[in-house]
Formats: structure tokens, sequence, C-alpha cells
């Protein structure tokens, strides 16, 4: 049952023409204890979209020792089920595929958000897929951090909650012809499809018929949320060729490379799940690029099951893989200048996979050594250079276990996600954290106070590697954007590839790998 209208809470008058109702919003809004959902109902014409937009652009007075709310206001008219679910994952910061990840990923995130967020949500009965657009806003409505106002003409079916607020401007409105929906680009012409609203292109996919469109359709839905936050025609381009599967039309890849031309990225290769040839090397858990010598084409690639590939950078051609008795996923790969591979477990424990070259004894002490403390106290992130393996833990510090003792940095709040080291005239470390940063830091000195990277998002996955310009240092976090930032200063590359990504790291020519669970891509930097 609806509850009934909190009283207004200040007194304050709106700009438009409903202010009993513009006053029963804002009591909703800064009532605690108010239903999660609130459905702003009337009659066409009656002022319902004006009334949200207002809320949008008001500003509430923030009461002593509560977080700010973050207002998103987003139409619905014309939209998908899974085109509301990419732009509200794009606004909030997380990744989904589908609108049921959306719900999930939502109620388990880690995301840097303070205080409520409150899902301002127009147009509800204009949608495309008005019932499973619902359906999403109820199970949104069931996410404790998130408040929904969701607006709909009078007659149309509201999500259903537990517990509704309902602010009804029913009464004698004019009428309200609806607006003509836009025409649909050709969904098998790359450059219409990148050239329109996305918005449009996946309400296309997702509500016409199966048909494949040469591969495009697949490349689209795999990549979506990627495609809908890109920037601009090029940046739609570079994602879906990315997202393409080895039977896509061939005339696509061509198409799509010259689109691409003005983005800050070339295709190398990019494998998928179902490709054949070459075949997918299945999901990616965790990467790593060997350190040198006659294997320094190699990329190891770790799955969920603990499995490591060994793949060839040029072209993500198998050649074996690690034979090593680590049980359960790898969260973490770090290969050493001798050839032997260091593995962290799923239970944050160390494991070695020796090479073909004898280990020196003080390398083979110190790695038993780091092992048996990693046994009592389970590691978070892993990294090695020479003479050192370096460690994160879920109290946000770094350890560095070196031939020359123990260092040590408080570096993060809360857990450290990643680390990676660089062997450089200089040495550094860097790490990762939920807090969202990431940090430089050289063991025996303090570490960089200003962060050399931040987001409001878990930071996922870091990899580092000297280049000719520099140390170039690959960071992703949970909101799916993955950054090649110089780590002396230069410009920083961005790029997004739809799904969550799991792992990344530099190789030894400098290109980009980034690891989902159903992808492997390489990029190469381009334009300076």
């Amino acid at each position: 049952m609806p509850s009934a209208i909190p009283s207004p809470p200040d007194g304050r008058r709106p700009s438009i023409g409903t202010q009993p109702e513009a006053a029963a919003l804002l009591g909703w809004l800064t009532d605690p204890d108010a239903p999660r959902l609130c459905l702003v109902t009337g009659a066409p014409g009656s002022g319902k979209t004006a009334l949200l937009g207002w809320l949008a652009a008001h500003e509430t007075r923030a009461r002593r020792g509560r977080a700010r709310t973050d207002r998103i206001l987003v139409p619905l008219a014309g939209q998908s089920a899974l085109g509301v679910a990419w732009t509200l994952a794009n606004r909030l910061g997380v990744v989904a595929r589908t609108p049921a990840d959306l719900v999930h990923t939502l109620a388990t995130s880690e995301a840097r958000r303070t205080g409520r967020t409150v899902l301002l949500l127009t147009d509800l009965h204009a949608a495309a897929e008005p019932e499973a657009v619902a359906d999403l806003l109820a199970g949104l409505a069931e996410v404790g951090r998130i408040r929904l106002v969701v607006e709909a003409r009078t007659g149309t079916r509201p999500p259903r909650a537990a517990r509704t607020t309902v602010v009804d401007l029913d009464g004698d409105a004019g009428p309200e012809p609806a607006p003509p929906a836009p025409p649909l680009p050709d969904l098998s012409d790359p450059a219409a499809v990148c050239a329109a609203d996305p918005l449009l292109v996946t309400t296309g996919y997702a509500t016409a018929s199966a048909d494949d469109h040469g591969g495009l359709r697949d490349a689209w839905l795999r990549a979506g949320q990627a495609v809908c936050a890109a920037d601009g025609p090029a940046g739609r381009a570079l994602v879906l060729l990315t997202a393409l599967g080895d039977g896509a039309d061939p005339r696509l890849r061509p198409a799509l490379a010259e689109r691409a031309a003005p983005a800050p990225w070339r295709v190398r290769w990019a494998r998928h799940r179902g490709d054949v040839t070459p075949p997918w090397p299945g999901p990616v858990a965790a990467l790593g690029a060997t350190a040198g010598g006659p294997t320094a084409d190699l990329v190891l690639v770790g799955d969920r099951t603990g499995t490591v590939r060994l793949l060839r950078e040029a072209d993500a051609s198998g050649a074996g893989r690690l034979a090593h008795r680590a049980g359960g996923r790898v969260t973490a790969l770090a290969p050493t200048a001798d050839g032997t591979v260091l593995l962290l477990d799923e239970r944050g424990r160390l494991h070695t996979v020796r090479g073909t070259a004898p280990r020196p004894p003080y390398l083979e002490r110190l790695t038993e050594a780091v092992s048996t403390t990693l046994s009592r106290h389970p590691g978070t992130a892993l990294a090695a250079i020479a003479g050192s393996v370096v460690v994160g833990d879920r109290l946000g510090s770094v350890h560095a276990f070196g031939v020359n003792g123990l260092h040590q940095a408080a570096s993060h709040s809360g857990r450290v996600t990643a680390v990676t080291a660089v062997e450089s005239e200089t040495p550094f470390v860097c790490s990762g954290g939920a807090d969202g940063t990431v940090r430089l830091w050289t063991p025996g000195r303090p570490p960089v106070p200003e962060p050399l990277a931040e987001r409001r998002a878990p930071v996922v996955a870091l990899h580092a590697a000297p280049a000719p310009g520099g140390p170039l240092v690959a960071a992703a976090w949970a909101d799916g954007r993955v950054e090649l930032i110089p780590a002396e200063g230069g410009r920083r590359r961005v790029f997004r590839p739809g799904p969550a990504v799991r792992a990344v790291a530099v190789t030894a020519s400098g290109a980009l790998l980034v690891g989902t669970e159903e992808s492997l891509i390489c990029l190469e930097p381009h334009g300076k």
C-alpha cells in the first residue's frame, strides 16, 4: 500500500505550479524512514516531468553529520531495459552486462559512494520496454543505498515494491501528444551505427529481430556499456572493433578501423568467447608479461581454475602452460628475471613455479621466507623485481621483502587490491587499493603523497613496465575504466572494453593487454 505523503520540510517554494507536490517530494527525500521508491503519477500535461527536473536542480540543505545525496536524472523515453541498465551503470560507476547484473553489482559493490543516491527517472510510460524497465527499477528499489523517483502517466504499470510513496498530480490537464519515435539507423551499417545515438542503437539491437547484422549486434551486446560511454563516433568504432568476434563479416573490421583512426589506440588483436581461429584462451583472472630473455614475447594468462597459459604477444597463439600445483584461482602472477613465476592463490598464499635456469640461493631463501609469512598472514596482491617480492595486505599496507630487509608503507585506506613493481634506474612499487587510488613508492623512502591516479571505484588491476619514454603503468578500476599512465608524466590514454576488467598488463613492446572473463584484447598506443 502507498504510504502517506510526508509534510513539507522547510516551506521553500518551487518555481513550478505544483508546490504541494514539490514539498511532498522534498519531505520524502529528507525522511530516512520513507520508502525507497516514490512514484509520481498524473495525466498527460500535469507537470510530472517538470517536477522531477525541478527536484534534480533543487538544492537541499545538508544536515550536520549526514553525507550528501547525489541526484541523477535519467530519461526513460524510447529506452530498452538494457539501455537503462547501461546508462545507470555508467552514471553509478559500476559495470553491468544485463539489468539483473546491475542490481546484483550495486548490492555487492565496493564503489566509493558516500551518502545516498537518488535516481530521478522520467517517462516510464514512454520507454521502449516499459514493463521490463519497471522490473529493473523494482530490483533497484531493494538496494539499500539507492532511492528512486519514477515518473509515469496514470494507468502505467509501476515498479512493484514492498513500500511506495505516491505523489499524484492528476487533474484537468491538457492533451500531451506522444513525440514521434526517432528512426533507427541501418543496424548493419558500421558508419551509421557509430554516428547514431548509442541508446537508440541499443534499443534497436535489444528489441528488434535476432538478426546478427554481420556480427555488429553481438559486438554491441558484448561491449555496449562502453560503447554508450565512448567519446563520439571514433571512440564507439574503436570499442566495437575490439569486440568483434572472429565470425564477423570481414568487411566490418576495415570499416570500423577507418572510423576509429582518430582514437588514441590501434587494435593489434582481440580474442573472445567462442572464437576458434585462433581459439579464445579462456576467462582471464590474472595477467603477467615475462621479464626478458628468450621468453620476452610471452604473456601469462591465469584463469579461475588455476591454470596458467602461455600466449605469444604477437597474435595470442598458444605456447603451452605452466606446470604448477596451486589449487584454486590464481589472483596474481609475478614473473621474475630468472624465469621463475610466483603465484598468489585465492587464499592469499604464495606458490613458486621454477624456470629452467638455476635460482641463486639467496632468492630461494627469500621466496621461502615470504611463503612462510603469507601462510600466517595472507596477501591480497603480489609483484616481484630483482631481489624483492612485494605483497599487499587487507589493511592497506604494502610490504617489500628484499635481500637487504623488509620495507613497509601504509599506502591505502582499506584493502590493497593490486601491486606491481618496475626495475629501473630508481626501482619503484605501484599499488592500488579499494580506496580507488594508485600510489607510487620506492622502498626505503616515504610514499609519494599525491596519488598517481584516483577514481570513485576500487582499483582491480595494475601492471607496470619500463618503456623508452619512461615506465608505463596500466591501471583498471571496478567501473570498467583502464588507463595507461606514464609514471614520469605525459599523455594518459583511456580505454573501456565493456565487460568488467579482471587484469591488465604492459608488454615488452609497450602494448596494453586488457583481460575480462570473456575477452582478451591487445592495444597499441597511437598518436602523441
